[in-house]
């Protein structure tokens, strides 16, 4: 394209083109035209308001309507010639548009802006993307529950500081990232609704004198409704802030969880044998197998809460409405968009196929004197111990089973009761890990009893 069709889709205004500098830093095409299908959804949209309204005839709009068609499948085929020259999304497809149809094109923007166009097609892009957002917690969430059935009552230790606590069940811990990624899809959903509105209709900033019907508009691009404030509806980017905002969150809940994995399928661990499909191998160590799915995923939060960041900074200063500063605003939501969704697939893949050590997590569940607070509670059940002289006894005992190199329950009723004389021999009943586990009973707690209550309850959401 040359400066001379520039020229003409700018107007009268400018005798001369802009220069290579200035074309390449106000150019957005490199990016937007992702936007292709959401723009010509939106002109479609449009065109059939404006026949609908009588400001542009049936035939013009049937001819635009088959024209965008004619350019959407340019698109989808990789034929379009895309110009840095015409900009951005928006003046690509109306140059080719009247290439193929004529003066019709010029009658299509009739009524808008590229401002309320353009933030229209933002909206629809990022609907679209909370609604794959949707569909990834939702296969993410369903793997969770599928390993959480698997090990419902199996033990593990549960972990404060990196040490171990108190037992807990394999499902109980995988419960708690269905509870946390089920806040992301409770987020995700409020999103949705909240942006659910259309610019489309609010012109540059001001509204228009034309007779538009914005609700029919708003209708056809599957908007609750159009926007209330024309000045707000192009300046207001707070559905791609609460995108990546929400984004964010999530991924911060991926890498915590990609993070165990790491420690989990270590040869110090060995709690979990991740599959290869999401592992590699060392160009010199044979016998490496590293968690490198999970690794990446760890590292994504970054550049994730990074776009969440800049474009906070993008929008923080600017007046109304319309800045040029806003066409920063969708690099760094396209990219978080397409790593949160890669995150997110990774991640469900990792957990459908990561096969859990029992005895390894068992293992583990009973060394560290992970029973303590269940001496520490019996104490006090059973023997009328204030808590804190239980927890005193407790840690007296913990410290001599420490000496001779044991664990709790391997401590002789003898040795106990040279802590405690009243301690006698039922104490050993709630120093096993499985029935330290069972007996936490109450609501949201461990024992494998509470666990397929939530589980139950989870599948039945879900769907």
């Amino acid at each position: 394209m040359s400066d001379k069709s520039s020229n003409q889709m700018w107007g009268g205004r400018f005798a001369a083109g802009p220069d290579a500098i200035m074309e390449a830093i106000n150019a957005s095409i490199g990016f937007d035209q992702r936007m292709a299908a959401q723009d010509i959804a939106g002109s479609r949209a449009h065109a059939a308001m404006l026949a609908a309204t009588d400001i542009i005839t049936d035939n013009d709009a049937e001819a635009i309507r088959e024209g965008l068609l004619t350019v959407l499948s340019e698109i989808e085929g990789g034929t379009f010639q895309f110009s840095t020259a015409l900009e951005d999304i928006h003046m690509n497809v109306e140059a080719r548009l009247k290439e193929l149809i004529g003066d019709p094109a010029g009658r299509l923007h009739t009524g808008r802006s590229r401002n309320d166009q353009v933030a229209t097609d933002f909206r629809l892009w990022v609907r679209d993307q909370l609604d794959a957002f949707e569909g990834g917690l939702l296969a993410l969430l369903r793997a969770l529950l599928g390993q959480a059935e698997a090990g419902a009552d199996w033990v593990m230790p549960g972990f404060t500081h990196l040490q171990t606590a108190q037992p807990v069940s394999w499902g109980h811990h995988m419960m708690a990232y269905v509870e946390m990624f089920a806040r992301d899809l409770s987020r995700v959903r409020d999103a949705r609704a909240r942006m659910n509105e259309s610019p489309l209709g609010a012109a540059a900033l001001a509204g228009t004198g034309f007779a538009i019907d914005r609700e029919m508009t708003a209708e056809a691009l599957g908007f609750d409704r159009p926007m209330a404030n024309s000045l707000d509806a192009v300046s207001d980017r707070d559905f791609a802030l609460e995108f990546l905002s929400t984004a964010s969150i999530c991924a911060m809940h991926l890498s915590r969880f990609a993070e165990e994995l790491v420690i989990w399928s270590s040869a110090q661990f060995r709690f979990v044998t991740l599959s290869d499909r999401f592992s590699t191998g060392s160009s010199i160590m044979p016998q490496k197998k590293n968690p490198d799915a999970a690794e990446l995923i760890r590292a994504k939060v970054g550049r994730i809460f990074g776009a969440n960041v800049a474009l906070m900074m993008v929008m923080k200063g600017l007046p109304l409405t319309y800045s040029k500063d806003m066409q920063e605003d969708k690099e760094q939501v396209f990219d978080a968009a397409d790593n949160l969704m890669l995150a997110l697939a990774a991640m469900e893949g990792m957990v459908r196929d990561m096969a859990p050590n029992k005895h390894a997590l068992e293992g583990a569940a009973s060394a560290g004197f992970s029973t303590a607070t269940d001496l520490a509670d019996w104490l006090v059940r059973e023997t009328g111990l204030p808590f804190r002289d239980a927890h005193h006894v407790t840690g007296a005992l913990v410290a001599m089973a420490e000496g001779k190199g044991c664990d709790l329950p391997d401590l002789s009723l003898e040795d106990m009761q040279s802590v405690h004389a009243a301690i006698t021999a039922d104490v050993f009943d709630v120093l096993g890990v499985h029935n330290s586990v069972a007996s936490r009973t109450s609501y949201g707690g461990t024992a494998p009893v509470r666990v397929r209550e939530q589980i139950a309850r989870w599948k039945e959401r879900l769907g």
